[in-house]
């Protein structure tokens, strides 16, 4: 069975992502790809498209991953450190989602400025309960169509210090208002969203299941659907 057809690997490859995220900060060396992928980066670079294709990940033109959400390879605007590790949040959802996926950081100090005024803010977010405060998460870009450009979705999930920064900048900017949340709704939309990502079987959900989801989480409406 040739690279380009040989699917077997591609659970090993996307787990070993995962993990060299969880535990590194950064996307899987060479080397660690290919040992994913039983000592051949060939298969295992077939396996990151296919993973693409199926939105497990993002890869940039030079087959790099960028994005294996709630880990980036590039800033969007998010750091997020931990005892022992410093990751990219690929936005804010993925920011607050990484202290509850990844077990051994159950708290991390989530530092990102106001994308309105440029106020920079850090909040402790930790998987028992969400942070206080007055700040606002922006999504500019409905469910539907974030797959459209993920990079581009991700980049504006952006905190604001409050509502009146949110309309500041998309008047600045000329764009069409999104979803305003509170810190709180923020929390419990990234508590259990990538539960199961470090493991090997994980399937994402299907529209339904992350309709109900979004649902629970205090999130309804067209720009949920």
């Amino acid at each position: 069975m040739s690279a380009e057809t040989d699917t077997s690997w591609d659970e090993d490859v996307r787990v070993a992502v995962y993990r060299a995220f969880a535990e590194h900060g950064r996307p899987p060396t060479a080397p660690e790809l290919a040992d994913a992928a039983h000592g051949s980066l060939a298969v295992a670079k077939q396996a990151l498209h296919r993973l693409a294709e199926r939105r497990h990940l993002v890869l940039d033109e030079c087959e790099h991953v960028v994005l294996a959400h709630p880990f980036a390879a590039i800033p969007l605007g998010f750091s997020v450190m931990g005892a022992s590790t410093l990751w990219w949040g690929g936005c804010a959802w993925d920011a607050f989602a990484i202290p509850h996926l990844v077990k051994a950081e159950p708290e991390v100090l989530v530092s990102t400025r106001c994308r309105g005024c440029g106020e920079p803010h850090a909040l402790m977010v930790n998987d028992q309960a969400p942070p206080k405060g007055e700040l606002v998460a922006h999504f500019l870009v409905p469910v539907a169509r974030m797959w459209d450009d993920v990079v581009h979705t991700c980049g504006n999930q952006r905190l604001f210090c409050g509502e009146s920064c949110v309309d500041g900048w998309l008047a600045e900017t000329g764009q069409d208002k999104g979803y305003v949340m509170d810190l709180a709704t923020l929390w419990r939309l990234a508590a259990g969203w990538y539960d199961g990502r470090l493991d090997h079987g994980h399937t994402r959900r299907d529209p339904a299941a992350a309709a109900a989801y979004f649902e629970r989480a205090g999130l309804s409406g067209p720009f949920w659907r």
